[in-house]
């Protein structure tokens, strides 16, 4: 849009203050709307790259590359609509329940990654990552300034909880971080157990009830059957291994014409 209104309004968003104490010798410059979408380019790209790299999404598989009909029971609609990111809006959370290998990581990353590229900030980390590094804090401050780390994006992914078990102070500490979020930002929770097991990743945690009960007071609870894709895709290269072998096998045994 080349309306000079416009033009001064997203020069002054950017904060291009050369070119505003020079507004009147060039805003009717034709170059200048161009100058300008490249500077909103470059900074948009800058900030999604910084972004990336603060929220520690690492590798992951593509939700186009996800195989919708390997898990037995999945919600994909729900899924979908976790793409649109309006539970966002609402600083509602997102459980994704099932067994090990039925993809729950890779659609929080997906999810992740669909809410950075829209803006917002996110942080993904396993939850032994996590409780582990707040467990071994010593210092009030510097506990408080983690605390608050993990506090701020809009998006925290926590994943792998129920894998191990943790002590009562892993369970005050997500339990303090999940009251900080709460009803303020999303947090994405992936898990093997359901929520009537938690007792037994936080054993003896006088928290865990009321943890539960402020993860799920604004949630939606997707949970996903299945076998592991993982022991799915690891049995398919052994088969295709063999084959490979049975017919390099075969073909030594040939005689020569």
């Amino acid at each position: 849009m080349n309306n000079p209104g416009i033009l001064f309004n997203r020069a002054r968003a950017l904060r291009l203050n050369g070119l505003i104490a020079h507004w009147d010798e060039i805003a009717d410059a034709p170059w200048l709307a161009a100058v300008l979408q490249w500077e909103e380019e470059e900074r948009s790209d800058r900030s999604l790259r910084r972004r990336m790299r603060a929220a520690r999404l690492g590798h992951f598989r593509q939700l186009a590359d996800y195989d919708w009909k390997w898990p037995r029971r999945i919600d994909r609609a729900a899924i979908e609509e976790l793409m649109t990111l309006s539970f966002v809006k609402e600083a509602a959370n997102i459980v994704l329940i099932g067994p090990n290998g039925v993809g729950k990581s890779t659609l929080a990353l997906n999810v992740a990654y669909q809410a950075l590229v829209a803006g917002h900030s996110v942080l993904f980390r396993t939850a032994s990552e996590m409780l582990g590094e707040l467990a071994a804090i010593d210092s009030d401050s510097m506990l408080r300034r983690k605390l608050q780390y993990y506090a701020a994006p809009d998006i925290l992914v926590i994943d792998e909880v129920g894998y191990l078990s943790y002590s009562n102070r892993h369970a005050d500490l997500l339990f303090d971080l999940i009251s900080r979020r709460y009803e303020k930002r999303s947090t994405i929770v992936t898990t093997n157990k359901p929520f009537a097991q938690w007792s037994e990743v936080f054993p003896n945690a006088a928290c865990v009830v009321s943890l539960v009960d402020r993860l799920l007071h604004h949630c939606e609870v997707i949970p996903i059957e299945g076998d592991s894709y993982r022991f799915k895709e690891a049995s398919e290269r052994s088969k295709a291994q063999r084959q490979q072998r049975t017919s390099h096998a075969a073909d030594e045994k040939e005689p020569a014409a």
